[in-house]
């Protein structure tokens, strides 16, 4: 595998950023991996990080790169810092940056397939909420979607945040009026339905959450909705976990599973 950390500048964010993206590599000698054959374009998971984190992470809380070997999938991981994969009400356009100008450069820097069945997003957290987001938002460009521990109900989430909380004024600033994000474009529940109602094509929806966790009440909410629509192809998996590294790790195992079904 190769692995490369990419900086260049975005015209959307209008700074400089980062993405860090594995590679497939044929390789006959290094021990330890089997590395895959070669492809023109190789499909690719854009694979998203949690609020605290970076393009970074999941190369250095995971094996990742192992686990992709023998696969021949590329993998993506942008930065987007605490913005929530939002256009942001007071700040910037990470939505616009991770959902149209990340991709075409990604596509355009390394050989990735630009077909929406080798295109697949998955993320933690408020990543989890970020892949669900950018494939009910874009399913021309998914054709698939994994949320591990996701942040996935904001609506309701933002508001039992007191106040006075720094939180809260964080929230404000990437969502505005925090009494109207139900019903927004950065309201999942809102998303699934506009897409329902459409003629786009519906990704498949992969969903894993600890039922120790702190989101684990808002993985149910989502679930709950999901199986009562009855349009997706989704996957729901639980069990003992909280929110932390050991529990993702095993878990994107599991999406990489899904994804090759």
């Amino acid at each position: 595998m190769a692995f490369i950390n990419c900086d260049f500048f975005s015209e959307t964010l209008g700074f400089s950023t980062s993405m860090s993206v594995i590679l497939p590599q044929e390789t006959k000698r290094q021990i330890g991996m089997e590395g895959s054959k070669k492809k023109e374009k190789y499909p690719t998971l854009y694979l998203l990080h949690g609020l605290s984190d970076d393009n970074t992470i999941w190369m250095r809380r995971t094996s990742i790169e192992r686990y992709v070997a023998d696969l021949g999938i590329a993998v993506v991981m942008p930065n987007v810092s605490r913005g929530y994969y939002t256009d942001m009400a007071k700040g910037y356009k990470y939505f616009e940056f991770v959902s149209e100008e990340l991709i075409d450069l990604a596509q355009s820097f390394f050989p990735l397939s630009d077909k929406r069945e080798d295109n697949f997003v998955a993320g933690l957290s408020m990543g989890g909420y970020g892949a669900f987001k950018l494939a009910l938002a874009r399913p021309e460009k998914f054709s698939a979607a994994a949320s591990l521990s996701g942040s996935l109900d904001m609506a309701s989430r933002v508001l039992e945040i007191p106040k006075e909380d720094a939180m809260r004024c964080e929230f404000e600033n990437i969502f505005g009026d925090l009494h109207k994000l139900k019903g927004s474009n950065n309201d999942l529940f809102y998303l699934a339905d506009k897409l329902i109602e459409s003629d786009l094509p519906k990704p498949r929806l992969y969903q894993c959450c600890g039922t120790e966790d702190f989101l684990y009440k808002d993985n149910i909410e989502f679930k709950k909705y999901i199986e009562e629509k009855d349009i997706f192809d989704y996957t729901y998996e639980e069990g003992p976990g909280t929110h932390e590294w050991g529990y993702w790790d095993s878990k994107i195992k599991s999406v990489l599973k899904w994804i090759n079904q």
